[in-house]
């Protein structure tokens, strides 16, 4: 069996040595102190769940406290800052964070205390190979769990202690970066939301509580069925006998193949045969369709041809009232949403259907408005785009890492 990995860092070479997990870390278990008793709570020791591990690759505050009598009270234990590695050991195994403050956790955790010589961004960084086995390994009747002596059976090659800096050192650079372009990313999204609710009329309201330079005047307020034609698709059954592989097939267009990151449908999975079209409905470059169960109320611009089956409403605009970047950015504000849940019986809204769209109020203000307002919405959504593109190349680039950097 190979003891070196695929790619390592100029001048390291030799075979990594096998050790137990045991023989690497100190591996501790928590407790909860009993929550009757105020005098063990919100004292100034830092006490994790595992529900807080997982979103950052640290934690330095967790969201209860408790005193030193809990502790004491308990059989929960101080955790020493930057050598360990918290480790979720049930009800979701294998989450993972770097105590950057001492802290203690409640007995969800088999946290690994690092011995010396060993490095915790490179351990930490290999916590999916631990994750892996822990997952394997792991039992139990009510949920699965793994203890800290199953855990520590666990074999792990590793370098040098100055080949898990390099190592460390890399992962840490990527997953800092990963994390400041998926900021990056809730703050654009932030944004537009914020935009979103300023830059469209509120109920009631025929004016946005912000506009471009040289707009005035009031926005037409109309029913949306009578701007536009709305019909729902249609799902020829059953739906295998349709299906083609050929490439003249028309494409045959469903919930799967949209993206949350576009706004647009370029492309499709399956086809259906011509004679599929006589039982669902034509689409075309330009249409807008809206997603009408699952994430309902979640509108695309059609960029080619095809059929849509009946979880989506075609919305077409054949009278040309509108600039189509810009009702594509009405229907996805919050303003027809809330429509929607208070049109829909009870409040709760399960599937959209046609009418129920139809009657939504709608304001109108010029097409140059409109246009503005699209071009605006589409330059911000395009930034938001680029932004998921760019996490998903690097996450891609961190996994392809991994298996390559790890033996």
């Amino acid at each position: 069996m190979k003891k070196v990995p695929q790619i390592r860092f100029k001048g390291f070479s030799g075979e990594w040595e096998e050790k137990r997990l045991d023989d690497i870390a100190d591996i501790v278990g928590g407790g909860t102190p009993s929550t009757t008793v105020p005098r063990y709570w919100n004292g100034n020791i830092d006490w994790y769940s595992p529900t807080e591990i997982g979103c950052s690759n640290y934690v330095n505050g967790s969201q209860k406290k408790i005193t030193q009598l809990g502790l004491k009270k308990s059989s929960a234990k101080i955790l020493p800052a930057d050598k360990t590695i918290l480790f979720t050991s049930r009800a979701g195994i294998g989450d993972m964070a770097i105590l950057k403050k001492d802290g203690a956790t409640n007995q969800g955790f088999q946290s690994l205390v690092l011995k010396d010589g060993f490095i915790p961004y490179f351990i930490y960084s290999a916590g999916y190979l631990i994750k892996k086995y822990a997952l394997v390994h792991s039992s139990g009747s009510t949920f699965l769990e793994i203890s800290g002596k199953q855990l520590g059976n666990m074999n792990i090659k590793v370098p040098s202690t100055l080949e898990q800096t390099k190592i460390g050192d890399y992962f840490q650079k990527l997953d800092t970066l990963i994390e400041q372009k998926e900021k990056r990313y809730q703050k654009l999204e932030q944004f537009k939301k914020a935009m979103l609710s300023k830059m469209f009329p509120k109920n009631g309201a025929a004016t946005p509580d912000i506009r471009f330079k040289g707009f005035s005047g009031k926005w037409e307020e109309k029913k949306l069925g009578e701007c536009v034609l709305i019909q729902r698709g249609g799902s020829p059954r059953p739906i295998e006998k349709f299906i083609t592989q050929n490439e003249n097939g028309i494409n045959w267009i469903k919930i799967g193949d949209v993206s949350t990151d576009s706004r647009y449908i370029t492309k499709t999975k399956e086809k259906i045969i011509p004679e599929g079209e006589k039982y669902s409905r034509k689409v075309f470059i330009g249409d807008l369709i809206l997603s009408n169960s699952m994430s309902f109320g979640r509108p695309y611009i059609m960029a080619i041809e095809g059929c849509i089956h009946d979880g989506w409403l075609l919305i077409r605009d054949e009278q040309k009232m509108f600039n189509i970047e810009y009702l594509l950015q009405l229907l996805s504000s919050d303003y027809m949403i809330d429509q929607y849940k208070s049109l829909a019986s009870g409040g709760v809204v399960i599937n959209l259907n046609s009418e129920l769209v139809q009657s939504t109020n709608v304001y109108i203000p010029t097409i140059a408005e409109q246009t503005k307002i699209g071009n605006f919405f589409q330059k911000l959504d395009t930034l938001i785009e680029l932004q998921l593109q760019e996490i998903e190349k690097l996450k891609h680039l961190k996994k392809a890492s991994l298996s390559k950097m790890f033996v």
